[in-house]
């Protein structure tokens, strides 16, 4: 790692990230789908939908032919869609139903979107592009004045359990435990909390342990969701009756987060600190590894390539999508050299795991379109439309970090859901705090500040959103609905947007907490 380490200060960079920083977005994604489809082409899927027809399309001097032969031959895939007709016959044992081959592993996603785990099939494949986009972000931190003793520091990666469940067919679990099981060698006495801790499926028995290690370890890099390292942080310095976490771990300097937007929880996480950190975003779905922050001036992420992933790009519009999310038939999609900066648009990724065409459920928004860097706005299914107020995730964030910094609170959780008032419609806030607060200014601050980020929430305010209601919960609450269903701990975090079954759910356990 010390040898990593010289390397790392002299800017070396893989042959993958010179090919990006080199070639035209349309030309890596190009060779990216050609490369999936003729590896796919003798597959179940490959053949009833036509691939090899699809790559003779590469061959013409049209650069639009090839994604029309593509587009036309195949659907875009709900994961509805393509589980039941596909990947349910994968889990089966079948060899070679969507990518060569026999599927070991299945993700369990986090299930944001809908109330049961979804299982995206997770390939050798797909590991080693993972692996690979990882080395790729760790290269660019280079850029950044880090001593080279830095890199013999150890990462602490606090994901789901590498105890993953095996049923006879397939191993399943959390993404993290899948990648964090295969470990590299050269990797392994760096990597913290170590194999065995790791392998603990229970999170407070995880938690328990790395707390009880914490002393032992010399920390430079942390890795994981917001909400699970700000209280292991927080559990780590009331154990040892410190005043801040750099107390125990002076040479932490970096924080990797992902799975949710940092900044709701930043202004909470800083007060954990002796001294300043560089934060750096990943974009690492069940479905493989999308984007790495590279840049530490700029909030956006790099979309990474040429790494087993072709992208698409529907447009979030009312015309696309319905009042729930779902994508309207005859929607359309669009490649890499046809976006625009500043508008909304929900991806379809085809992987080197399987995946085609599939509707993951995130929503993007480039911000430089020449060095195809992104934010995340949203999902398609976490956002509040009920009369027109188009409120996204992006939005929903960026308004309670606003409050929280107005207000001087720690706002640790927040979930919204829609509802009927006096004919039309409210808006019910449910804020995780543990500080004292009043929640008629929290109300008035919030919806102030929505106002302000989205027009259309503003004229709605004045017509059919008649209301906006605020709960204040302890943030203990919200960790307690997550145990309840199975989401401790790892990749989990808790949804933006209530809606049906879950919501019920939700009422249910704040009416019955005594707080």
């Amino acid at each position: 790692m010390a040898f990593l380490g010289k390397l790392l200060k002299k800017g070396i960079k893989l042959r993958e990230t010179l090919e990006q920083d080199y070639t035209s977005p349309l030309d890596l994604q190009k060779s990216e789908l050609r490369k999936l489809l003729i590896a796919a082409k003798d597959t179940y899927f490959g053949r009833y939908h036509y691939f090899k027809t699809i790559l003779n399309g590469f061959k013409n001097q049209d650069q639009d032919l090839f994604y029309q032969f593509y587009k036309s031959n195949v659907p875009i895939y709900s994961y509805e869609e393509i589980n039941e007709t596909w990947w349910a016959k994968s889990r089966e044992g079948i060899k070679g139903v969507t990518w060569p081959g026999k599927v070991k592993y299945y993700a369990l996603s986090s299930g944001t979107s809908s109330a049961s785990s979804k299982y995206i099939p997770v390939t050798a494949d797909m590991i080693k592009s993972i692996r690979k986009t990882s080395v790729r972000q760790l290269l660019s931190i280079s850029k950044y004045d880090l001593h080279s003793d830095f890199y013999e520091k150890g990462i602490l990666m606090v994901g789901g359990s590498t105890d993953l469940k095996f049923n006879g067919v397939y191993f399943e679990g959390d993404l993290s435990g899948i990648t964090t099981s295969q470990v590299p060698f050269w990797f392994q006495h760096f990597y913290k909390p170590g194999k065995k801790i790791s392998a603990a499926p229970d999170w407070e028995r995880k938690l328990t342990e790395m707390v009880e290690k914490a002393k032992a370890w010399d920390i430079g890099v942390v890795v994981g969701v917001p909400a699970w390292i700000q209280i292991l942080l927080e559990r780590i310095i009331e154990h040892y009756q410190v005043q801040h976490i750099h107390e125990i771990w002076p040479n932490l300097q970096i924080f990797v987060h992902g799975g949710v937007s940092f900044k709701p929880y930043k202004k909470g996480f800083e007060k954990l600190l002796g001294k300043p950190m560089l934060y750096l975003e990943t974009y690492l779905a069940s479905e493989g590894f999308i984007a790495f922050q590279d840049d530490m001036q700029s909030d956006a992420m790099k979309l990474v390539l040429n790494n087993g992933i072709f992208y698409e790009f529907v447009p979030f519009t009312t015309e696309n999508f319905d009042g729930e999310g779902q994508i309207r038939k005859g929607a359309e999609a669009y490649k890499i050299d046809e976006v625009v900066a500043g508008r909304d648009y929900a991806i379809l990724l085809s992987t080197n795991a399987g995946t085609w065409r599939y509707l993951i459920g995130d929503v993007v928004q480039f911000t430089n379109v020449e060095e195809v860097e992104i934010i995340i706005t949203g999902r398609t299914k976490h956002f509040l439309s009920l009369c027109g107020e188009h409120l996204s995730m992006d939005n929903m964030n960026r308004a309670m970090e606003l409050t929280a910094a107005a207000l001087n609170i720690d706002i640790k959780e927040f979930t919204v859901s829609g509802e009927e008032c006096d004919g039309l419609f409210a808006h019910r806030w449910y804020v995780g705090t543990d500080d004292a607060v009043d929640w008629v200014q929290l109300r008035a601050v919030l919806d102030e500040y929505l106002q302000s980020l989205n027009d259309d929430y503003r004229v709605e305010r004045t017509a059919a959103l008649k209301e906006v209601y605020v709960n204040v919960v302890p943030s203990e609450v919200f960790y307690q609905w997550m145990k309840i269903n199975g989401k401790e701990g790892g990749q989990n975090k808790f949804p933006r947007v209530l809606k049906s079954e879950r919501l019920q759910s939700w009422k249910d356990l704040v009416e019955n907490s005594v707080f």
